[in-house]
């Protein structure tokens, strides 16, 4: 393994698998070829060529659209096995700034191949031997990267929260972190990336931030979604992202990102370096 293996695990796709979702025109996802097929079976909410799908142009608004959007998916995964419906609304966007043209139940974006969007905090500790991070470990329940490592704090972008609202929200929830303190959380950039998953597509973007806790705050999680915490030291969280696959896949990325930021990714000592800085942001 190395960094730039797990860049290009988190942006493997076949483009030609796929075909535009646009609505009044524009694209806004990737539809993969046999589950247009699927679609083509709602002549009202979806107009199905070889070439694209359009949303019906009778849905005219954000609410009918996101109601027609919920109707088919929840369809799918009864009579076709596809994701459920998880009951968490992501906003439809092609930019983030952009006013959204609906919203979409999470467990359906990459159905439809809609840009996701989310929080990803590195929770740092400055002690007297060295740099540490706070590193979770994910439930053995859930349903994504069951029992890898995780970030301090991490979650999907809810269409109805800014992102700070989502970050204190996440923060109090996963790791028990007063607001006060979560909202030091520095932004610190944002990394895309676009990889195919077993319905569709995934073109992710990852808002970072980082987050300096004192030496003696211990995370404890409240939701059931993290097992435990270990503080960890950086040298350690390097060596195991460099070296193995302990971490769920995107936040190798994110982890990646951060000891570039910190120095700890030299370019005289890493000959991939270039490639990494540039591969953060593949998905765009």
């Amino acid at each position: 393994m190395s960094y730039l293996d797990h860049i290009v695990t988190c942006n493997r796709h076949d483009p030609d698998r796929f075909r535009p979702f646009r609505v009044e025109g524009a694209e806004i996802g990737r539809v993969r070829h046999d589950v247009a097929g699927l679609l083509a079976e709602f002549a009202d909410v979806f107009k199905v060529s070889d070439g694209a799908v359009d949303l019906h142009p009778g849905l005219g608004d954000p609410e009918s659209r996101s109601a027609a959007l919920d109707r088919v998916s929840a369809a799918l995964s009864h009579s076709h096995g596809t994701p459920r419906l998880r009951g968490e609304r992501y906003r439809v966007a092609r930019r983030f700034g952009d006013a959204p043209v609906m919203n979409v139940d999470r467990g359906a974006a990459s159905l439809f191949g809609i840009r996701a969007f989310g929080i990803h905090v590195n929770g740092m500790v400055r002690r007297q031997d060295g740099l540490h991070l706070w590193i979770g470990r994910r439930a053995p329940d859930k349903s994504v990267a069951p029992g890898k490592l995780d970030n301090m704090v991490a979650g999907g972008q809810p269409s109805t929260l800014s992102l700070m609202d989502n970050l204190l929200k996440e923060a109090a929830e996963e790791a028990d972190i007063p607001a006060v303190l979560a909202a030091t959380s520095r932004p610190v950039g944002a990394i895309a990336y676009c990889m195919e998953d077993e319905w569709g597509l995934k073109p992710d973007v990852m808002f970072c931030y980082d987050l300096e806790v004192p030496e003696d705050f211990t995370p404890r999680n409240t939701d059931g979604e993290i097992s435990g915490f270990t503080l960890m030291p950086i040298a350690e969280v390097a060596r195991r992202v460099r070296d193995g696959d302990d971490f769920k896949f995107n936040v190798n990325l994110v982890i990646t990102d951060f000891l570039i930021r910190h120095g700890l990714i030299s370019p005289d000592q890493e000959p991939d370096y270039v490639d990494l800085v540039a591969g953060l942001r593949t998905g765009w």
